[in-house]
């Protein structure tokens, strides 16, 4: 009797670890056997210098744009164009902190909130948490790290990594950064993430203000922009880690130390957690 299953329907019957043989399985559900070890190509060893440089190079001067950039590899006898530098940025979920068009992409039908912070600075505690997206680099891949930042006290109260920049793990961050507090502002770029309706609804459901960087203020997010230098500088670079679960474990050791360790000198050379944890309400 024919199936009606779809071919990728009856892939998902099949168990690699199950005792009868995958031809068997294979052939009971007439899939070519072949296709169930196909592993993607995975990306050359130029493709991934060029986004580490790109990397690099942002990290160190934030307000680089592609074309700025582009240049500078030329510099460096890496031959590109100023439009590949643009695929790898939009990829990699990156884009030059300056005034102008270059701000992430937002959905087209996501709503977006006003900007809530002119002349106002974080004044305790869970007064405002910054949220932002960094592509981090892992041997022979890459990551991309997600982190929710109280502005007050500089501790990093929630972050997750992920291999794709699907929303899931920002809505898993966001879910971990509300079981430690509830802030009264978050504040985020207008790219797709924090626009959609899946990370707007969980701040409303909980009545948090969304605050949201317009054309020209790309610079208020910079205390997390500061973070991703750390990060990358100080650890990232460092470890070069070979796979996510080497990441994960690195960058929880990372910001442990980060906020219950290391003191800060813009906070008096107090750690980040001793401030947001005596003055918190």
């Amino acid at each position: 009797m024919e199936s009606n299953w779809s071919r990728d329907d009856r892939i998902k019957f099949i168990d690699l670890e199950d005792e009868m043989a995958i031809s068997t399985q294979a052939e009971l559900l007439s899939i070519n056997r072949t296709s169930l070890y196909y592993r993607p190509k995975l990306p050359s060893e130029e493709f991934l210098m060029i986004r580490n440089k790109i990397d690099e190079l942002y990290t160190k001067w934030p307000y680089l744009g592609s074309r700025r950039i582009a240049a500078m590899l030329n510099r460096q006898d890496i031959c590109i164009g100023r439009g590949s530098v643009q695929y790898h940025m939009r990829e990699m979920g990156i884009s030059g902190i300056c005034p102008g068009p270059n701000l992430s992409k937002r959905g087209y039908n996501h709503k977006l909130y006003p900007y809530l912070l002119r002349n106002l600075a974080a004044a305790r505690p869970n007064h405002i948490f910054g949220v932002d997206i960094t592509y981090i680099r892992i041997r022979g891949s890459w990551m991309y790290l997600v982190a929710y930042l109280d502005w007050f006290s500089r501790f990093v109260v929630s972050w997750e990594i992920d291999q794709t920049l699907e929303i899931k793990f920002v809505i898993d961050a966001l879910r971990s950064a509300l079981e430690v507090a509830v802030p009264e502002i978050v504040n985020s770029d207008q790219g797709s993430h924090f626009t959609s309706p899946k990370h707007t609804d969980i701040l409303l459901e909980n009545n948090v203000k969304i605050s949201m960087d317009g054309r020209g203020r790309a610079f208020d997010n910079i205390f997390t922009e500061r973070l991703w230098r750390s990060v990358k500088y100080e650890n990232i670079y460092v470890h070069d880690y070979r796979s996510p679960k080497e990441l994960r474990s690195g960058l929880t050791k990372y910001f442990h130390d980060k906020n219950y360790i290391i003191p800060h000198q813009s906070l008096g050379y107090k750690t980040p957690a001793e401030v947001y944890f005596a003055n918190k309400n």
